[in-house]
């Protein structure tokens, strides 16, 4: 499962070939035992954030809309993708 970003001890994942269970584009989070599939829309899909990293993701995902919609199209078809600026 390629990573995509990590900040603030935010880890996001995007595995290739992913669309079976969630059939929306999404990326996996991980923040210490926390763990959530979080469509690109923002919508948990699966699993718990707290709220304040659920915030930095949201805003997160919102900001790299595009090149995460580009990513996505690239891992459904398992090519490569580049990584994404984290936050700062």
């Amino acid at each position: 499962m390629p990573e995509i970003s990590r900040f603030f001890g935010i880890v996001i994942k995007m595995i290739f070939n992913d669309s079976d269970k969630h059939h929306k584009p999404h990326v996996h989070v991980y923040y210490g035992e926390y763990e959530a599939s979080v469509a690109l829309d923002g919508e948990v899909l699966d699993g718990k954030l707290p709220t304040k990293q659920y915030r930095l993701v949201s805003g997160w995902l919102a900001l790299h809309e595009d090149e995460l919609y580009e990513a996505w199209n690239k891992a459904v078809r398992s090519i490569p993708f580049d990584k994404i600026e984290p936050l700062k």
